[in-house]
Order: C-alpha cells, then sequence, then structure tokens
C-alpha cells in the first residue's frame, strides 16, 4: 500500500529529509514541556527531549532496514504473522497518535489565544492546517516546514541572545551531565529507556526514511536530526533558566507559558506586530508534528485495507481523523491524558513481535506465528491493563516511573508468552505430532 498511498519516488536529500524527522519530534510538548521542568529542575528538565535526540542516534541502526523494506511495521508482521497481527498492531498504533494530535491542537489554540484569537477558532485553523499539509506531497512539505522551522529556530535564539543567556547555553551539556545523578534512577531509565524504543518503531519517523534518496542520505539525516533536536532540548532548558536568572518571570506565571511569555518580553508585548510574530511562530511545531501524526493515521487506516485507495478516500480519511483529534482537543480534561499513555502501551505492545520478526529477517531465529500473536495479545493485554491500573491506584507504579511500569509489565509479559509458547510447540506439540505420523 504504502507505494500507491503517496506518489513521491525516493528523492529527499539529507537536509529535506532532516527537517521531516524533526518535525515529526518537535511539536509543542518538546518545546513548552521543557522549559517548564527546566523552569524548576534547571538543565535536567531537558532529559526527555534529549531523550528524543538518542532515539534517533538509535534509529541509525535500523535506517538501513527501514529504507530496504519501506513497509511500515504492521505490513511487515502481518506478512509475516498474519492479518490479526498486522490489525492489532495497526490500531494500537493509530489510538496513540489521535491524542498526540490533540494535544498539539489544545497547545497551539493556548498559544495563539495569547494574541487575541478565540480557541474554539485556533483549533479549527489548526485542524485544518493540519489535515492540509498532511496531504501535500513529501518533498513539498519539507520545503514548506523548512522555512517555518528556521523562523521559530532563529526567534528563540535571539530571545536567548536578549536574555543574555548565550554562555549559559555554552554550559548546558556539560550542566546537564553532571546533574543526572540528581535525578531518581527509575526516571532516568524509565525516560531514555522507553523514549528511545519508542523513536525507534515510531512511523512518523519511517514514513520520511523511506523517501532518501539512499542508504547514506537516510543514516546522515537520523544522525543530524538527533543533533539538531539534542540542541533544541538545551535551548528550550537555558531559555527559561536564563529568564529566571535574569528575574523576568513573574511568580503566578504558569509554567506551560514560560515560552510565550518571554517571547512577549523580548518583542515588546502581545500588542506590537513583532510581538504577535513572535508568539505565532510557535504554532510551527504543533503544524509540523500535527501533520506528520496525520499522516501515519492515514496510512495507517489504508494500511489495514479497510478501503480502496483513491485521492477522495484519502482526503476523507484524513479529515475524519484530524476531527476525532479535535473531538478530543475541544474536550480537553483527563482524556488526552490517558490516550497519551496509550502511547507506551503500543511500545510494549508492538516491540517484541518486532525484534521476533527481525530475528527471523536477519536469519537468527524463526518464531511460530501462533508464538507472536499470542505475544501480542498478552502484551497489549498487559500493557492496557497496567496502564488502568496506574490510572486508578497511582501507588501501582513500581521502579518509580509509570511509564516503565507499563513498559515493563507490557513487554514483559510479551516476551514471557512468545518463549513460553514457542517452548510448548517445540517440545510438546511438535514431538507429538512427529510420533503421530511416524505410527
Amino acid at each position: 500500500m504504502s507505494a500507491n498511498i503517496n506518489s513521491d519516488t525516493n528523492k529527499l536529500g539529507i537536509f529535506s529529509l532532516a527537517t521531516l524527522l524533526v518535525s515529526a519530534h518537535y511539536g509543542l510538548g518538546f518545546l513548552l514541556g521543557t522549559a517548564e521542568q527546566a523552569r524548576h529542575q534547571g538543565i535536567q528538565g531537558s532529559l526527555y527531549a534529549i531523550s528524543i535526540g538518542l532515539g534517533f542516534l538509535a534509529l541509525l541502526i535500523l535506517a538501513k532496514f527501514y529504507w530496504q523494506q519501506v513497509e511500515p511495521i504492521w505490513t511487515l508482521l502481518g506478512n509475516r504473522y498474519g492479518k490479526s497481527v498486522k490489525v492489532g498492531v495497526g490500531l494500537m498504533s493509530w489510538m496513540s497518535l489521535i491524542g498526540i494530535e490533540a494535544v498539539q491542537i489544545i497547545a497551539g489554540a493556548a498559544i495563539l489565544a495569547v494574541v487575541g484569537i478565540p480557541k474554539i477558532t485556533s483549533m479549527l485553523i489548526l485542524a485544518l492546517l493540519f489535515c492540509l499539509l498532511s496531504l501535500l506531497p513529501v518533498e513539498k512539505l519539507s520545503w514548506v516546514l523548512r522555512g517555518l522551522l528556521l523562523l521559530n529556530i532563529l526567534v528563540l535564539i535571539y530571545s536567548l541572545w536578549a536574555l543574555q543567556g548565550l554562555s549559559v547555553m555554552a554550559r548546558a551539556p556539560v550542566e546537564f551531565l553532571t546533574s543526572l545523578p540528581q535525578i531518581a534512577p527509575g526516571d532516568v531509565i524509565g525516560i531514555i529507556f522507553c523514549t528511545i524504543m519508542l523513536v525507534a518503531i515510531d512511523m512518523k519517523c519511517q514514513q520520511y526514511l523511506v523517501r532518501a534518496k539512499d542508504v547514506g542520505t537516510a543514516i546522515w539525516s537520523c544522525f543530524l536530526t538527533a543533533v539538531t533536536l539534542i540542541a533544541l532540548a538545551l535551548l528550550a532548558g537555558t531559555m527559561a533558566i536564563a529568564a529566571h536568572q535574569a528575574g523576568i518571570l513573574p511568580p503566578n506565571l504558569d509554567d506551560k507559558e514560560t515560552i510565550p511569555y518571554i517571547l512577549a518580553w523580548v518583542s515588546g508585548g502581545t500588542e506590537r506586530f513583532l510581538g504577535i510574530v513572535a508568539i505565532a511562530t510557535l504554532a510551527v511545531p504543533a503544524l509540523g508534528l500535527g501533520s506528520s501524526v496525520l499522516r501515519v493515521q492515514t496510512r495507517t487506516f489504508f494500511d489495514l485495507e479497510i478501503l480502496p485507495f483513491w485521492l477522495s478516500q484519502r482526503i476523507l480519511v484524513a479529515a475524519i481523523n484530524v476531527l476525532l483529534a479535535l473531538t478530543i482537543a475541544i474536550r480537553g480534561g483527563e482524556i488526552v491524558g490517558l490516550i497519551l499513555l496509550f502511547y507506551a502501551a503500543y511500545l510494549s505492545a508492538a516491540w517484541i513481535p518486532f525484534i521476533a520478526y527481525l530475528l527471523d529477517y536477519f536469519d537468527v531465529y524463526a518464531f511460530s506465528n501462533n508464538s507472536v500473536r499470542f505475544s501480542l495479545i498478552i502484551g497489549s493485554i498487559s500493557a492496557l491493563v497496567s496502564l488502568l491500573l496506574i490510572l486508578v491506584r497511582p501507588e501501582a507504579v513500581f521502579l518509580g516511573s509509570d511509564r516503565l511500569t507499563i513498559t515493563v509489565l507490557g513487554m514483559g509479559m510479551a516476551t514471557m508468552s512468545l518463549v513460553v509458547n514457542e517452548l510448548v510447540e517445540k517440545l510438546l506439540l511438535a514431538p507429538a505430532v512427529k510420533k503421530e505420523t511416524d505410527n
């Protein structure tokens, strides 16, 4: 299907591909969330965002594999282990992405509200832009996002300069490394491990990697993306620190409004044109991530072969997906937090079957179809049950991290199911069948 969903050929260069890969993870959660954490924790608040960059370094290992195979994980697994595995992994991915897109709509609308645009109007505009950008050919999308992304980065760097924070930025890498021992081990492991594992199987990235001109382009783009995201993570954290040191942040300021407030202060307020432009550039990360998510959701729908692929059908499916995200965004509240945690459940459900596929692909060991199906079912159920348990009883968290709890339980049960079912088939069922045949 992937050859049909987009008519682009493999023609993306390093910078075009890196722009798309950065936009696939550089959202408002990345930017505003990092500043929010850094305001109270210092530069160690950049841990999650830096972990995304580290995830792209890990993705270097799979870049050639993705570029050669082209198809997304659910299609690869479905072709090897059956339609039920394809549908299961595809639906887990699709559900997890709805919440991610809803968050970009909510955060983008909150930022635009600072310059006087009503939230509902902003949400509708952002949803429409997500839909339009997701329908653009990949090469054209990369040019659009490259210009917008560059503008956003320049505004942030200028703001840091105005705060006299460039020296703080220069010290940030060393201070980040020395601050890690101050974070609880469970949090460090949970954030770094889960984030890296997620980036490695994130189809928002894979959909662009397959468009690289060659393997070398895919690999160098991943490296450039990693460096860029790590630098942006340190930049966002440093801005919050520099603003705190300069004493410009009101004590009652909502932590999530740290970056918008800094930009407004640097540009002279939201009443001035420059202030409006500066604040508006914060919507750029939402556009890139939101359109990437919507593109993957649309692709997933057609991969599951629910409808035949036509252009009119693609527009319809994209519109339905963005309407679902818009509905959740308008309702807001705990629903968004719940759906975001499905990302951890998707990671737990998909990784073990994918590892089984890779072992088979590289001729290490071939697990049976039943073992992989059983692993997916048990892993998905375990992850979802642990997710619901944590939401009802937060004290059920162990290892110091809710994400690590979900991942360990989900992947642990999936691994045990895979191995046990394989042993039963090889040691018990196979000899019994052989004996029956001999008789």
